[in-house]
């Protein structure tokens, strides 16, 4: 697929190399970009892309997902992957974000992602990371967090599109399965369509259940998933129940 001219708009704001040369620099060689999508949608799962790009070959018209259209996504897709040392994406599915919570399992969408990388045929780990934001769900000795990285960082970049690209296609896939709920657009997404669906049809099987907005549906069989953190403190006050025999009027805290 012919990637289309960079539109004016974006010809001035290119992400640079200047990340992962920090980390060339220290000694590091085989450095990887990541990136994540799906973190704040109602259905769907939460995609994690990595990219290992190599130190003497550049791509053109390398922006962040969210500056280009879906066309231009699709279409830097497959020349990210041809140019990349090594690339992979990880998901967490809807079930897991609903049993182990956002933050881990946004880490063990990321583990997924590094886990899959290769190198002719052989896996390998990265010695450096690249990572979008402030919060570091990688847990790498050598990681580099750089808030907007991916219209910044080169290789955050060119993870984001393949962590895009790679989820949007799964929601198109399951529009075909919820007709109504308008998911090749809004790709699980919270909108106003997205909404109006819910609300008339109640959740589908591949909602986040435990969200609050499961709050106020209309109940259609599908169980709302109590959140992560009250399952938490349940468990924690089982615990202390079970530790402590509490009875009567005795404080638990």
């Amino acid at each position: 697929m012919t990637v289309p001219k960079l539109r004016r708009a974006l010809r001035s704001r290119g992400p640079t190399l200047a990340e992962e040369t920090i980390l060339w620099d220290s000694g590091a060689e085989l450095v990887v970009g990541i990136d994540e999508v799906g973190r704040g949608a109602w259905a769907g799962p939460l995609t994690i892309g990595a990219v290992v790009i190599p130190k003497d070959r550049r791509i053109y018209k390398l922006r962040d997902s969210k500056q280009l259209t879906e066309a231009e996504r699709e279409a830097m897709f497959d020349r990210i992957v041809n140019w990349a040392l090594a690339s992979a994406v990880g998901h967490a599915s809807y079930e897991e974000c609903d049993q182990l919570g956002m933050s881990a399992a946004q880490k063990l969408a990321a583990r997924r992602a590094i886990n899959s990388l290769e190198v002719d045929g052989k896996q390998i780990e990265p010695d450096g990371v690249v990572l979008d934001g402030r919060w570091d769900f990688v847990g790498h000795p050598n990681t580099r967090m750089l808030v907007k990285g991916d219209m910044k960082c080169v290789s955050i970049a060119a993870a984001s599109i393949l962590a895009k690209v790679t989820r949007d296609r799964i929601m198109r896939a399951e529009a075909k399965n919820y007709p109504g709920f308008n998911f090749e657009a809004n790709k699980g997404y919270p909108c106003g369509k997205h909404r109006m669906a819910l609300q008339g049809y109640g959740p589908t099987a591949i909602h986040r259940r435990s969200w609050s907005y499961m709050d106020k549906l209309v109940f259609n069989g599908v169980e709302r998933v109590m959140p992560f953190a009250e399952r938490v403190a349940e468990r924690e006050l089982a615990e202390r129940l079970a530790k402590g025999k509490i009875v009567g009027q005795e404080k638990l805290f």
